[in-house]
């Protein structure tokens, strides 16, 4: 005896036509045989949902299935009851179960196109099974990875090995969180078709001195008190090219510095070069520390330590 339809297709007996296709189209997505090639369960399974929708989706069998005319394999209950038959193309007689029911070859080869995004093969091979038919190319599945990197090296550009002889080269001037395509480094394809892409996620690491926000750079330079009050002038060897920075006299702690046009440059424009001065004693001014602090004013009044809180 056939199942129920309406439990086969796991609707409400009120079920809407929307309804019944919705549910009817998860199920055959799953279970149709090219999704499981060689498994008769998934494939017996797949013709007594594709029977079930027949009839149901078909609105005179379905109201003679609820008012109990036609069982649920759509032959008559009662013969004299005057029951619904469908003439097949060959001139037999169709009662839905087992193949396409109410609904022609093109339709079901429509509703599968609309499944799986190409024809899937829905056609009937002498005994009742499915004929499967080739499927297109396929491109491969996407895969992702993740590269960590100094900000001198995210500066400067290069290659990287991410592993299973799969190499990455990354431009000058890269950005923390962006991510770089490497066309078909992905998995195989399917059927011929091309692999697909490799996705690499960039994680820059902070610098103990440098930063970078946007374009600009922000350079810490240690000086030394002795340079602080004399004036000094600074060679840098940065990632992004050499820079000379003249300091006066009387420079301190702290003070900032604006180099135009040496930050990153990029394609949305070049940005500047910040240079942040910090004075650290050095071991020869330590030593004479008791020397330079008597030649100092004692008792200065100053402002230094003001709203500190």
């Amino acid at each position: 005896m056939a199942k129920n339809p309406y439990t086969l297709l796991g609707v409400a007996k009120t079920a809407t036509e929307k309804e019944i296709k919705s549910a009817y189209r998860k199920l055959a997505k799953k279970l149709h045989p090219d999704v499981n090639p060689d498994d008769a369960a998934a494939e017996a399974k797949f013709k007594e949902v594709t029977a079930a929708y027949n009839l149901l989706s078909n609105p005179e069998l379905r109201k003679q299935y609820d008012t109990g005319q036609v069982d649920a394999s759509g032959q008559q209950q009662n013969p004299f009851a005057g029951g619904f038959r469908h003439a097949n193309a060959q001139g037999g007689m169709d009662t839905g179960f087992g193949g396409f029911g109410g609904m022609g070859q093109d339709d079901m080869s429509d509703l599968f196109s609309s499944l799986f995004g190409m024809n899937m093969g829905g056609g009937r091979r002498a005994g009742g099974g499915f004929q499967r038919r080739q499927a297109p190319p396929q491109k491969g599945a996407d895969v992702r990875y993740k590269l960590k990197m100094s900000l001198v090296d995210a500066l400067t550009g290069g290659v990287k090995d991410l592993g299973k002889g799969l190499n990455v080269r990354f431009p000058k001037g890269i950005k923390d969180g962006q991510t770089l395509r490497l066309r078909e480094k992905g998995r195989p394809g399917v059927n011929g078709g091309p692999a697909g892409d490799a996705h690499v996620k960039i994680t820059v690491q902070p610098h103990k001195r440098l930063s970078r926000e946007g374009n600009d750079l922000h350079l810490t330079v240690p000086i030394s008190l002795s340079e602080a009050m004399k004036g000094v002038k600074v060679d840098l060897d940065l990632p992004t090219g050499k820079v000379a920075l003249s300091m006066p006299a009387g420079t301190n702690s702290g003070k900032r510095f604006r180099l135009k046009g040496k930050g990153v440059r990029a394609k949305d424009g070049t940005g500047d070069l910040y240079v942040t001065t910090q004075i650290k004693l050095t071991d020869g001014e330590l030593a004479g520390a008791s020397v330079i602090a008597a030649q100092l004013p004692d008792g200065e009044k100053h402002e230094l330590r003001k709203k500190l809180i």
